[in-house]
């Protein structure tokens, strides 16, 4: 039988599936909604869906994907027990940045995501989901560009958010995945 948080997250699901609250619906091939432990006490949130992703409806499955793995690995995290997911659910076209308008028209599902699932921890990748959930979480002063808070800990309420530069980084500078991994070690002392 279904239980409650895997109710709402079927809602939120379908709910996805069937958005047409901005553009991007027009043109993806498939909605990359999250996926992993429904209970998990890490969540990753990225950015936006990449080609890969967009094919394959999760989400980091491409070569940012390959790297993310990695990087949990090195610190003894198995992606089975996390969950991990975007800012929006869809791709934008030529994976340029989200727009505003499409950050405010997708973010309800993925807060509505936190709310069910309840991690303990949250690990932004990048700039445009670090700064949605530092101000989400009431954390607005804090917010600067990624290189200049990555691999911090902020403390909102009951919850910790880490701000991590993006896995793709490594796919373009590979003296970033050092760095990546560094910042990845926090995760295990918490």
């Amino acid at each position: 039988m279904e239980d409650f948080i895997e109710k709402e997250l079927r809602k939120i699901k379908n709910e996805v599936i069937n958005c047409k609250k901005c553009p991007l619906y027009k043109t993806r091939i498939y909605p990359v909604i999250g996926q992993g432990n429904h209970r998990a006490k890490i969540m990753l949130i990225g950015e936006a869906p990449g080609a890969s992703e967009d094919r394959t409806g999760f989400p980091f499955c491409g070569a940012a994907g390959k790297v993310l793995d990695e990087l949990l690995n090195s610190v003894g995290i198995k992606r089975k027990n996390i969950y991990i997911c975007n800012i929006l659910k869809c791709r934008p076209p030529a994976n340029r940045n989200p727009k505003a308008e499409e950050i405010e028209a997708c973010t309800p599902y993925l807060l509505r995501q936190i709310k069910n699932i309840k991690p303990k921890v949250i690990c932004t990748l990048g700039n445009f989901s670090t700064a949605f959930i530092l101000e989400k979480y009431g954390l607005k002063d804090k917010i600067q560009g990624i290189g200049k808070i990555h691999g911090k800990v902020f403390n909102s309420n009951s919850i910790k958010i880490i701000p991590l530069y993006h896995p793709a980084a490594a796919t373009y500078n590979l003296n970033m995945k050092e760095i990546l991994k560094n910042d990845f070690k926090i995760l295990k002392k918490i």
